[in-house]
This record gives structure tokens, sequence and C-alpha cells, in this order.
């Protein structure tokens, strides 16, 4: 009885011990997952840590002309932005961009500094390429911050650029807020669906998602695009080389170029 007793545990010890060395393995395994994402991660905030603000402004626009010199409480809605923008930890340096002498002007008057770019921008972000092709220094992140957002929240420009820090497979990183109900149906109110993972799906002027009922869902949480977005400067300089695209063209959305050509976008 005892050689089949002894031989059972040999067995079970064995057992153990292999199941032992699994689980080890398999800590090892996961431990050193965590750690490559955490290394990636601080990798890429290290390799994309020069930044670089831009305030693109124009003063031919078609609704409001003259709207980045508008006064607000007694200064310019330019100069509202900036000084908004200037709070913003991640910005190494922040300029405005601009093809109009008088939002120059003005601008140098507050202390701002400008960049002179050419009439034939067709966006803020051909604005912005064209400016960081002015500098000399070199920067790895942009952000396209909105002339016409004066009361823009400084967190939120960090928010974007850290995000973008964090993502080294993107290119491309943007805001989204929740949607209020009653600015479901304006298309001047761009919607936002994003995947597990916050990555970008798609952006459209009409409700997304969209439900059989074509009634608004009071309990789904419905996403509002918010107008600030950061880009990889090696992506930025190839964007304007980028054909336009059919959900580009039809929502009348630049950011949909960049996902129809396959870039991701935190």
């Amino acid at each position: 009885m005892r050689g089949p007793s002894s031989s059972s545990s040999v067995s079970d010890g064995t057992n153990r011990s292999w199941l032992a060395q699994g689980l080890l393995a398999g800590s090892a395994v996961a431990a050193a997952a965590v750690a490559y994402t955490v290394i990636s991660r601080r990798r890429s905030a290290r390799l994309r840590s020069h930044v670089l603000g831009i305030i693109p402004a124009r003063f031919a626009s078609s609704r409001f002309p003259g709207k980045p010199l508008v006064p607000i409480l007694g200064k310019p809605m330019i100069q509202r932005t900036w000084e908004r923008a200037k709070l913003a930890t991640t910005l190494d340096q922040l300029v405005v961009a601009t093809d109009n002498e008088k939002i120059a002007e003005c601008c140098l008057g507050f202390g701002a500094d400008v960049i002179m770019t050419s009439d034939t921008c067709r966006n803020g972000t051909e604005r912005c390429n064209e400016a960081l092709q002015k500098f000399k220094k070199k920067f790895d992140i942009v952000v396209n911050i909105q002339g016409d957002e004066p009361l823009i929240e400084p967190e939120i420009i960090d928010g974007v650029v850290k995000a973008l820090q964090a993502a080294p497979d993107a290119v491309f990183s943007t805001a989204v807020t929740s949607l209020k109900p009653e600015d479901a149906s304006d298309p001047n109110r761009v919607k936002c669906v994003v995947d597990n993972h916050g990555y970008a799906i798609y952006f459209s002027r009409g409700l997304i998602p969209y439900n059989k009922s074509a009634k608004v869902n009071p309990r789904f949480p419905y996403l509002l695009h918010l107008g600030i977005q950061s880009y990889d400067a090696k992506f930025l300089r190839k964007y304007p080389e980028l054909a336009p695209t059919p959900l580009q063209l039809e929502e009348d959305l630049e950011q949909l170029k960049v996902l129809e050509n396959g870039y991701k976008m935190k």
C-alpha cells in the first residue's frame, strides 16, 4: 500500500509544482504586460513632450466678420481666449495665427505672439500647419484652440494634450461632453460616438446613434464634440496632403478626413 500512496504523493506534489510554476509564469506575463503599457505610455509622453498651442483667427468669417475683435467686457474676444489658454500647464508656447493685420495688431497690443499666415487656408487645421512650418524649434504636439472660445477651460486644453501623449497609436485627440436634449437636432452642435477605449468612431451633425423610434432617448449618454483638438506634429504636416473625403465633404467636418484615412483619434 505504501508504493501507490508514495507514487500518488509524488504525482500530487509534481502537479502542485507545475501549477505553482504556471501561476508564477502567468503572473510574470501579466506583470510584464502592465509594465509594458506603463512604459509605453511614459515613453509616448516623453517622446511627444514639446507642445505648441495655436489660436487660429481670421477676420473674413462669412457668418460673423471680425468676430475675434468683438469686445467682451472691455477686451477683444481673441484676448479673452488667449488669457484663458495661457493658464494651461501643458503648453510650452502659445501663438495666434492670423492672415489679418487688424487682428495681428490687436494681439501684439496685449502681448501675444503672432504668426502671419496666408489667406488661402481653408480651415483652422491648415492654418495651424502653416504656422508650425514657420518655427525653427521642434514641437511634438500642436493644439488647435479656437479663437472664439473666450471661456475655454485650461483643463480641457491639458486634457487633450495628455490624452494624445497617453495614446501612442493616435495622431489626433479632441474633447467631448454631454449633449443637451435640446441640442439633439441642431446641425451646428456636432455629435460624436466613441468605442470602449475612448477612440472616436464617427462625428455627425445629425444625432448619433439614431434609434428606430426616431426620438431622443433621455437615458442614452449622447456626446457633444467640443471644438478643441490636438495633433501629432508629424501628422499635421501630412494633413494638407490628404485629399478631401466623401464623409468629410458631406458633413462638412474636417476631423472625418482623419478617420476616413484610417488614423486613430483619442
